[in-house]
C-alpha cells in the first residue's frame, strides 16, 4: 500500500512540475521568434561597436513615405550612403539631420527635404531655387566655376550663420572636388528669397532663380537654417552621369 501511495505521490509531483514550466517553455519560444523576426526584417540592426540601433535605408524611406512627398528613391539612397560615410569620417557635428535637394524634380515642386534620421521625422519639405543659368523650370546644367550663376551638385557640410545681402544666411562647405569645392569662393550659401513662393509659380510657372545658391522661402528660412546649421550634411542631387561616375561619396 505504501509503495502505491509513494508511486502516486511521485507521479502527481512530476505532473505539477511539468505544469509549472509549461508556459515558460512556450514563452521562451515566442521570445526567440520575436528576436528572429527583428533580425530577418532588418528594421533594427545592432551595431557591433555600440548599443546604438541603426535604421536601414529601406525602412526610413518607406516609414516616412518619402515617395508620396516626391523624393526620388535614387536621391535618397545616394544621400544616405554619403551621409554615413561622412559621419564615419567624424566630420559631422550633428549626425541626426540630413538635408536633400532633389533637382530631378522641377522647381515648382517642394524638392527640399530636411530629415531627422534618428527619430524618423520629416522636419521640412519645401520649395528651393536653383541657379539662373542652370535652367528655368528644371535644373539641367551645373558648374563649380565662380560667376557661372549655376548650381553645384554633391555633398556639403553646413557651416556658420551670418547676416548678408540676403539677410540671415548659412555658409556651405562643398566636399567634392570638381563639383562643389569652390562653394566658399563662389559665396554659395543657403538663404531666404522672396521669389521662392507659390505666387511666383502662379505667375511664371516656376520659382525665381538665384546666382547659384539654394534659396528657400523667406518665411521658413530662419527656422530651416537654425535646424541644419553648424555641421549637418546637405546633399544636392541630380541624375548626372558624370557625377555618378566620379563621386567617391556617391559610390557604394
Amino acid at each position: 500500500m505504501q509503495k502505491k501511495l509513494k508511486g502516486f505521490f511521485l507521479l502527481f509531483t512530476s505532473f505539477l512540475v511539468c505544469f509549472a514550466y509549461f508556459p515558460f517553455a512556450f514563452g521562451k519560444k515566442n521570445l526567440y521568434s520575436l528576436q528572429s523576426f527583428r533580425h530577418s526584417d532588418k528594421t533594427l540592426i545592432r551595431s557591433t561597436d555600440s548599443v546604438a540601433l541603426i535604421v536601414s535605408h529601406r525602412s526610413i524611406y518607406d516609414s516616412l513615405r518619402l515617395d508620396l512627398s516626391g523624393l526620388n528613391k535614387k536621391a535618397f539612397d545616394i544621400a544616405q550612403k554619403g551621409f554615413y560615410k561622412i559621419e564615419r569620417q567624424g566630420r559631422l557635428s550633428n549626425d541626426s539631420v540630413l538635408s536633400i535637394i532633389d533637382f530631378s524634380q522641377s522647381s515648382d515642386k517642394k524638392r527640399l527635404y530636411v530629415l531627422d534620421m534618428k527619430n524618423y521625422k520629416i522636419l521640412y519639405n519645401t520649395l528651393v531655387a536653383h541657379g539662373r543659368n542652370s535652367g528655368k523650370l528644371w535644373a539641367q546644367s551645373f558648374s563649380n566655376r565662380p560667376s557661372s550663376y549655376k548650381s553645384s551638385i554633391g555633398f556639403y557640410i553646413t557651416g556658420q550663420t551670418y547676416e548678408g545681402n540676403n539677410g540671415y544666411s548659412l555658409k556651405l562647405e562643398g566636399l567634392e572636388k570638381g563639383f562643389n569645392n569652390n562653394a566658399g569662393r563662389r559665396a554659395i550659401v543657403l538663404h531666404g528669397a522672396g521669389y521662392v513662393c507659390d505666387s511666383y509659380i502662379n505667375d511664371q510657372g516656376y520659382i525665381g532663380r538665384s546666382e547659384g545658391c539654394p534659396a528657400v522661402p523667406q518665411q521658413y528660412a530662419a527656422d530651416i537654417i537654425n535646424t541644419i546649421k553648424e555641421g549637418t550634411c546637405l546633399f544636392i542631387y541630380h541624375p548626372n552621369k558624370l557625377y555618378a561616375q566620379r563621386s567617391l561619396l556617391a559610390k557604394g
